[in-house]
């Protein structure tokens, strides 16, 4: 059976209620920030093989060139990590503000990177070093108070004969995946759960071949062994303790359930020599953010090189953030998401109890407005000044009846990245859902927000936020968003796609909305700056103009009128049908 997207799994596993005192999930959403590890004989290679550069992310080479296992196998003998430090590892987690390490004890060149009685293809029994460094890790995770998670990759093994994806060595019809699970995966794991002391989570990765019964299995084998040990939601098939997107990949809004976006500093995850692109500091704090205030972990992953050293640029970057977290962390450590479903331009929100957290990323205007808040604000004040407050006023939009709250900024410092002002409210946060003109005169429509109709759609929304499986053109999007200002607007139809995947345009789109219809196909205008850009594209089509003459409620409906059928050559995690993700209406001047 095909592969499903991860952004279209929903959590199934029954939990605990969430701040329950057997809610396993407890330390993991007060903690919001991982430090991931991607180490292993790929970083001998380092992106390059017989002389020339292998495309790709570093710990794929062995698929990427089809490396035989006879001849990758002869890596171990070169692996001797003399500058490896665990102790400094985890020190870099904890000056990071990272509460958890997430390491890679297996990945899918199949080589166990601890010692592994079960398998002689490991770190001490194949190389000179002869030494686990897993060891090290469980000792100074304990010491320095970080929680020790393993990566295993319980699919793809291109060493074993029955592990999935190797076919330049073996055939693909002798495998037998039973055979494999039993031979190699269940043996590994129990050995990761029982000699480490307690593990915080199992990472699983890129369930492609295994049945939904394998992994109910895996799960259960799992928490036998740890019943607190969290499963990651890439066990497959929805049965994770929480959900994890594609690699580096953002919500448009705030995600319904829990999640955990997965991130690199750079463009690779296991070391490659030539990859400098280094993301920069501010804008990794600003993912941090964004992730938090969507229910999101982040998990932000390091590469160490064949010696074991950790880049600099890796350190520095990791450094930076947990500055900014020891004088923020309030606003981040066991903080919920955001009141309200959607993004705002001028930066992002997370709650705690009664208080709202306002996460600046650029300067705001002297007089900074926010709409949709219904509770009472009692006080507003710099995160990093709390004797400092700022005037506050809440009143009723005439026209709408809309709550506005306007807070004077005039004499707030701001300071780059990200400035932090925290209101302390009478009760819990209830905000006006669905879309709400912002004070631009703006208006986005999310996915996510929208109603899908008619009610036997085939069209659906993924907890994400993004369309999947818009094969009908009877099927369509409808919002009901809240405008103050009327007037003159560009529509926009946004979409996206995963950068190395084809993006599915050329369909030809219809909003109704005030008595008008635009129409036209979608095509790539524009494309809109955000903190993932680089891996997911949101494409802006420009359908036209629209004219708004009264303030209240505005219907606005999404149709396909054609969609072009997709390709026969499809990619593993998209059915290729259109990615819609917004509709926006900005202001014509």
């Amino acid at each position: 059976m095909p592969p499903s997207d991860p952004s279209t799994q929903r959590q199934l596993v029954r939990l605990p209620r969430a701040g329950s005192a057997r809610d396993p999930l407890r330390w993991w959403r007060e903690a919001r920030f991982g430090l991931f590890i991607h180490w292993g004989l790929y970083a001998i290679p380092a992106g390059r093989w017989k002389g020339k550069s292998v495309g790709g992310i570093g710990e794929w080479i062995m698929f990427r060139a089809k490396i035989p296992v006879a001849v990758y196998s002869q890596l171990a003998k070169r692996f001797h990590p003399k500058k490896f430090n665990a102790a400094a590892i985890v020190r870099l987690a904890k000056d990071a503000g990272q509460r958890y390490l997430v390491i890679t004890a297996k990945h899918h060149d199949g080589f166990a990177m601890y010692h592994s009685p079960s398998n002689p293809y490991n770190v001490v029994d194949a190389t000179p070093w002869r030494h686990d460094p897993m060891v090290d890790l469980a000792r100074e995770c304990r010491k320095q108070g970080v929680r020790l998670c393993f990566y295993y990759s319980q699919d793809l093994d291109w060493h074993h004969p029955d592990g999935a994806w190797n076919t330049w060595d073996y055939d693909e019809k002798k495998k037998n995946t039973d055979r494999y699970l039993r031979e190699k995966v269940f043996p590994q794991l129990r050995e990761l759960l029982t000699n480490y002391g307690p593990v915080g989570l199992i990472w699983f990765d890129t369930p492609l071949t295994i049945t939904r019964a394998q992994s109910a299995a895996i799960r259960r084998f799992v928490k036998k062994l740890q019943p607190d040990c969290l499963v990651s939601g890439r066990i497959g098939h929805g049965l994770g303790d929480y959900g994890i997107p594609r690699d580096n990949q953002m919500p448009p809004g705030r995600a319904r359930g829990d999640w955990e976006v997965c991130a690199t500093l750079n463009h690779t995850w296991g070391f490659r020599r030539d990859d400098h692109q280094w993301k920069p500091a501010g804008l990794l704090i600003q993912t941090l953010v964004e992730s938090a205030s969507k229910n999101s972990n982040y998990l932000l992953n390091i590469g160490p090189d064949a010696l074991g050293r950790v880049p600099g640029p890796s350190a520095a970057r990791l450094r930076a953030m947990g500055r900014w977290l020891k004088a923020n962390g309030e606003s981040i450590y066991g903080a919920g998401p955001s009141p309200f479903a959607h993004d705002f331009s001028w930066g992002r929100m997370t709650t705690k109890g009664r208080t709202v957290y306002l996460h600046f990323f650029t300067k705001p205007a002297k007089q900074f407005e926010l709409r949709g808040l219904k509770t009472r604000v009692r006080s507003a004040s710099p995160l990093l000044a709390r004797g400092t407050k700022l005037a506050v006023q809440q009143s009723l939009d005439a026209a709408t009846g809309m709550p506005v709250l306007r807070i004077d900024t005039s004499k707030l410092r701001y300071v780059a990245p990200v400035t932090v002002v925290a209101l302390k409210l009478a009760a819990s946060p209830e905000v006006v859902a669905g879309p709400i003109q912002e004070p631009d005169g703006s208006v986005t429509l999310l996915s996510a927000e929208a109603a899908v109709k008619p009610a036997k759609a085939e069209l659906g929304v993924t907890p994400l936020g993004f369309t999947v499986k818009w094969n009908r053109t009877g099927d369509w999007l409808e919002w009901n968003a809240a405008v103050l200002t009327p007037g003159k607007y560009q529509v926009e139809v946004v979409t996206t796609h995963q950068h190395l995947e084809k993006w599915s345009g050329g369909h030809t789109a219809r909003i109704d909305a005030a008595g008008q219809t635009l129409r036209g196909k979608l095509t790539r205008d524009a494309e809109i700056p955000y903190t993932q850009a680089a891996y997911f594209p949101r494409i802006a089509t420009k359908l036209g103009r629209l004219r708004v003459d009264h303030a209240g409620p505005l219907t606005v409906k999404l149709h396909l009128d054609h969609i072009l059928p997709p390709p026969k050559l499809k990619p593993l995690w998209d059915d290729l049908s259109p990615k819609v993700i917004a509709v926006r209406l900005l202001p014509l001047r």
